[in-house]
């Protein structure tokens, strides 16, 4: 049974006139029409026509000769025709045609490397160029985690078809002729194939950071330069010493991990965890530089820049205790201490208070009873991350930062004393 009629090349001839090059005058005068449902499809220059059953074609004008496209006769004086796949040429003009392409007539493997990934696809694509579509879940970073994203990818279908690197098992999905099969009445022809966790090599990695932050929340607005919550460090001065937890965020193919850390040309730290933490004491710009491979493939390396300020150490002259929320203790304004002690004295020398930690200071009150207004003496002493390691405090005036031709053994050591006044007011709340 020939079924219907799907082109007259005669009627075609109209559509595609002002699209093609050469003019298909001689072909649609011979009435060249295919027998059988069939769709057409253009690329370029060249018309090829798919059919859905066998091969049919029909001159409507009786006998014509038929050629192959090298021009060897094909059949001469013949009405009909059930040709092979290939193309042909009917009065110098020329088209090919074709059977449609099974679902069990193509298939593919997949070949993982460093760089990318090889589709590579076996099955009768030569004759004519086939449409495809690609679907796989690709890992897209989100700022704290790898999660699938879907990426599609379109074009001509040829025996090896390129895709990026693949970092984590996903269903790999190969459409093709979508359109010329919709034409033709038949459901899609896709093949799938599973790439797995095992099969991956490609890595890569996401480098973040995590600074922890001393003491509570409400007690660091005194410290100069410090994070005020759990924050990723974003290449800002920061207050020493600093603790930072640093995380690689491999991809699943990952399998060794190397750290470095460097202080200006000077590798410091060397380590081989996935993750790891360290305390950046002394002041200066560290370079903190992250590598992950496996066996096979090594991802890009990536650094973080993590600057720790010099000391600082200032003493205010007055407090207000009057619980209006402001100034309502003596605190200094402090920046990468790693030793400090302050006492407080009453005019007749007795001491009222005493803190080691600078991020507290003294409410204003003796025995949990407000204390009288007036001057009070204080003491502190304390240490910088920059000073030496064996310095010490001496009765000497104090160098507080460094400066020309400065005596390098006091600088970041602080030892200072004065007045602080209490001065109460009125609570303005």
């Amino acid at each position: 049974m020939k079924g219907d009629r799907c082109y007259n090349i005669k009627l075609l001839g109209l559509i595609v006139l002002s699209i093609f090059s050469f003019q298909f005058s001689d072909l649609y005068a011979s009435s060249v029409e295919c027998v059988g449902i069939a769709t057409q499809v253009v690329a370029g220059n060249d018309t090829t026509f798919v059919f859905k059953d066998e091969i049919h074609l029909r001159s409507t004008i009786g006998a014509v000769d038929w050629y192959t496209a090298d021009g060897t006769l094909y059949a001469s004086g013949a009405e009909e025709i059930y040709p092979d796949e290939g193309c042909y040429r009917v009065n110098g003009n020329s088209f090919c045609v074709q059977q449609y392409m099974g679902i069990d007539d193509l298939s593919f493997t997949v070949e993982p490397s460093c760089e990318n990934t090889l589709l590579r696809v076996t099955g009768d694509i030569s004759s004519r160029k086939h449409t495809y579509s690609l679907s796989y879940n690709a890992l897209a970073w989100n700022t704290e985690a790898w999660v699938d994203s879907v990426a599609q990818q379109e074009g001509t279908l040829t025996p090896t078809i390129m895709l990026p690197p693949l970092y984590g098992q996903t269903p790999i999905r190969l459409c093709y002729d979508a359109e010329v099969r919709a034409k033709l009445g038949l459901d899609s022809a896709c093949v799938e194939v599973m790439f797995l966790e095992s099969e991956v090599k490609a890595v890569k990695h996401e480098m973040t950071s995590l600074a922890t932050v001393r003491g509570e929340e409400g007690e660091k607005s005194n410290e100069r330069n410090r994070p005020t919550s759990q924050t990723l460090i974003t290449g800002s001065e920061y207050s020493g010493p600093l603790e930072v937890a640093f995380y690689s965020n491999p991809t699943p193919g990952a399998l060794f991990y190397q750290w470095t850390i460097y202080k200006a040309a000077e590798r410091i730290v060397t380590r081989n965890d996935k993750d790891i933490r360290y305390t950046f004491s002394e002041p200066g710009s560290y370079r903190v530089v992250c590598m992950v491979n496996n066996n096979e493939c090594a991802s890009d390396s990536t650094e973080m820049t993590v600057a720790v300020a010099e000391s600082y150490l200032a003493v205010p002259n007055v407090f207000t205790p009057n619980g209006d929320g402001k100034n309502d203790e003596f605190r200094v304004a402090y920046r990468s201490l790693r030793e400090f002690h302050c006492w407080v004295y009453n005019r007749w020398g007795h001491l009222v208070y005493e803190w080691t930690d600078p991020s507290r200071g003294w409410d204003g009150t003796i025995n949990g009873r407000p204390a009288a207004e007036g001057a009070y003496f204080y003491v502190i002493r304390a240490l910088g991350t920059d000073a030496a390691k064996d310095a010490a405090y001496s009765m000497k005036a104090v160098y507080k930062k460094k400066k020309a031709n400065a005596d390098e053994a006091v600088i970041g050591v602080y030892q200072l004393s004065g007045d602080i006044n209490l001065l109460r007011g009125k609570n303005k709340r």
